[in-house]
């Protein structure tokens, strides 16, 4: 899901109707992806019409949005529900970025600076932090960490086409789930994916970071799928 900007105000200083779709977009789908709304569960616009502070009609813009980057589903008479996943769609979401991240941190490799290394460095420093918290890991905060790390990755590869389809595969709730069921052990491997990473892009060699970027993404899979069999 990628957030959309639209000016602000009209000339009488009201939100616009794009902003108003705008704010029902990334409010409805942050509602979905952070687990508020279930798969299955029935889309209220008088409901979410409320919740978002906007008329039903940029909610129903919003839904339709939605609904083309699969997060919803409309039926005629039916009305909207959060889309429910069959594990062959997100077998291939997780195949299509495992994939699409490689080409991204191959690309990295020929175009990131020394800011870059050096704000994937200080991602990976948080997620030790997060990861050794105790009694139990942060998980909130390794998932903000290991989200950051993956975006620094992306901007670097410098690619708005490649952003902007990514955009709608990483889905932060599937990221969320297998999160919660990873060990303290397997967020310490996560991480290691991240140095290997740094190390690959910091020597430049695009084909080890495309290959290591897809066995981590596979890893995170193989971790979901593990807990859902």
């Amino acid at each position: 899901m990628a957030t959309r900007h639209s000016p602000a105000n009209d000339d009488n200083g009201k939100p616009t109707l794009s902003k108003a779709a705008d704010r029902a977009y990334d409010t409805i789908g942050g509602l979905i992806l952070g687990g508020q709304y279930k798969p299955g569960d029935r889309l209220s616009e008088e409901e979410l019409s409320r919740l978002c502070g906007v008329s039903r009609t940029p909610v129903r813009d919003a839904l339709r949005r939605l609904a083309a980057e699969y997060f919803v589903v409309i039926r005629p008479n039916q009305g909207a529900q959060v889309a429910v996943w069959k594990r062959q769609d997100i077998e291939d979401l997780f195949h299509m970025r495992a994939l699409l991240e490689g080409m991204a941190a191959a690309r990295a490799a020929s175009r990131r600076d020394e800011a870059c290394l050096a704000h994937l460095e200080q991602c990976v420093e948080r997620i030790d932090m997060a990861v050794n918290a105790e009694p139990e890991p942060d998980v909130a905060q390794f998932l903000a960490d290991n989200t950051a790390f993956h975006r620094a990755i992306l901007e670097a590869a410098d690619s708005p086409r490649l952003s902007a389809t990514l955009g709608n595969l990483i889905a932060p709730a599937i990221v969320s789930r297998t999160a919660d069921h990873y060990s303290r052990a397997d967020l310490r491997r996560s991480n290691e994916h991240h140095r290997e990473l740094i190390e690959a892009l910091r020597n430049r060699d695009a084909q080890l970071a495309d290959s290591i970027m897809q066995v981590h993404i596979r890893a995170a899979a193989n971790s979901y799928f593990s807990k859902q069999d």
